[in-house]
């Protein structure tokens, strides 16, 4: 895996975690205001703040906290999560803590570019001593500790990575519609939804939320456009108006014309509950969608793998781990240090991703981690993770490789297209998002 360190340093030079926001009915005294040598050694408590409230996630914090709380018997957890699909509804409360200098001791990020505003305000910590400290640099990937760096600098722990570029579908309505094998390039899936469509009557792909058609696209264009192509879009200069990005936003556009009307109703939970529940033949999503499937009642749906629901990499990006890492992060002024220094090494430890990642329905960030308990879907991904030969692509809408304008001046040019269908307006409101980014 080292060995493809180059190809991200060169596709993506750095950018570092999501920014990911604090339950304002926790913001009360003894949870904010600045460091002060009291704070500095208070290991009394920890505030941890993340949006994993939702199936599997939840389990998985609740099996790290319980391990941190033995490790750490005098230190109290409070777990400060807000719902919400990728941490949409949190990041304004978090924004709002810091600015008033009122952080959580620890908050959940992604590994990318997202929190690159706050590392450059000084409201983020750099935890290189930590790293060197708990001996971590040799036990995560090289290629993702250049991600989380920022001038040669760490700011994140990661506690897993999912796989962004996954393609969830029925195989009796593929059967049904006469298709013998998942589609492997665009153009077959295109083909194949045409097919759904007039054969089944099912509906061919479902969306959620807005934040799903942003999560669409991100597959489609690293089909299109292949690894380097895609990789190459996030580096100064990248030309979005070229003809190759024209053609991966027609087929886009072609294949938004399959998805479901009331899209705009639902998260991402029920778009792809509409898959294994054979109202859907087809959902792009992230990994996460197997814990959701696979997990018992009442979180989960407890649907079987290989009857209820299969799964391959999205059209055209086999071989290509679209990847995203959840992290934690110390800001600055974190009133309990000690404590949050205690929760980090929880979360950077081989027990507490062993203890997260299977239940979560991720993998650990970590190289050594037991593979044995990493069984269905996850026995693939790790093999796929760990895989030198596997190429790497960073999620732009999970982080990795847009910061926090870019990523919403993107969401707004999707939002306006899924209103006019207009792929010119998209390419261009696309090649302005990116010179924004650039000035």
């Amino acid at each position: 895996m080292r060995g493809r360190a180059a190809n991200l340093r060169a596709g993506l030079t750095w950018k570092a975690l999501a920014a990911v926001a604090v339950s304002g009915a926790l913001a009360v005294s003894g949870c904010g205001g600045n460091s002060s040598d009291k704070g500095k050694n208070d290991k009394s408590k920890v505030e941890v703040f993340s949006w994993w409230t939702g199936p599997g996630e939840a389990d998985g914090l609740n099996a790290m906290k319980a391990d941190f709380e033995k490790k750490n018997p005098g230190t109290q957890f409070i777990n400060a999560a807000i719902a919400g699909g990728s941490g949409t509804q949190a990041q304004a409360v978090l924004a709002s803590r810091l600015q008033n200098r009122k952080p959580p001791d620890s908050f959940q990020g992604h590994a990318g570019a997202e929190l690159l505003d706050y590392i450059k305000q000084g409201q983020i910590e750099p935890l290189d001593s930590f790293y060197d400290q708990n001996n971590l640099k040799s036990v995560y990937p090289q290629q993702l500790l250049d991600q989380i760096s920022y001038q040669g600098h760490i700011y994140s722990v990661p506690v897993n990575i999912h796989r962004s570029n996954m393609l969830w579908y029925n195989p009796a309505i593929l059967k049904a519609a006469g298709i013998s094998d998942p589609p492997k390039s665009v153009a077959e899936f295109i083909t194949d939804l045409k097919a759904i469509k007039s054969k089944t009557k099912k509906v061919p792909l479902s969306l959620g939320a807005q934040w799903t058609a942003d999560h669409l696209l991100e597959s489609v264009l690293l089909g299109d456009l292949g690894t380097d192509g895609y990789n190459a879009l996030w580096k100064p200069g990248a030309d979005w108006g070229s003809a190759a990005v024209t053609k991966a936003l027609t087929d886009y556009a072609e294949i938004v014309k399959y998805t479901t009307a009331e899209a705009a109703s639902t998260d991402w939970q029920g778009a792809a509950k509409a898959v294994v529940d054979g109202k859907a033949a087809f959902n792009i999503m992230g990994d996460w969608a197997y814990g959701y499937f696979t997990g018992p009642s009442p979180n989960g749906l407890s649907k079987k793998d290989g009857a209820d629901f299969k799964y391959v990499p999205s059209p055209g990006t086999d071989g290509t781990y679209l990847w995203l890492s959840d992290s934690f992060t110390l800001p600055k002024g974190a009133p309990h240090r000690e404590g949050a220094l205690a929760w980090l090494k929880e979360a950077s430890s081989k027990e507490g991703q062993d203890l997260f990642n299977p239940k979560k329905g991720s993998v650990p960030a970590r190289k050594d981690a037991d593979k044995a308990l990493y069984t269905g879907y996850l026995e693939y991904a790790f093999a796929q993770w760990n895989n030198p030969s596997t190429k790497l692509a960073g999620s732009f809408w999970h982080g990795v490789n847009a910061n926090k304008r870019w990523h919403n001046d993107i969401d707004t040019t999707v939002g306006l297209f899924l209103q006019n269908k207009d792929v010119g307006k998209l390419q261009s409101g696309l090649v302005t998002a990116a010179k924004n980014d650039a000035q």
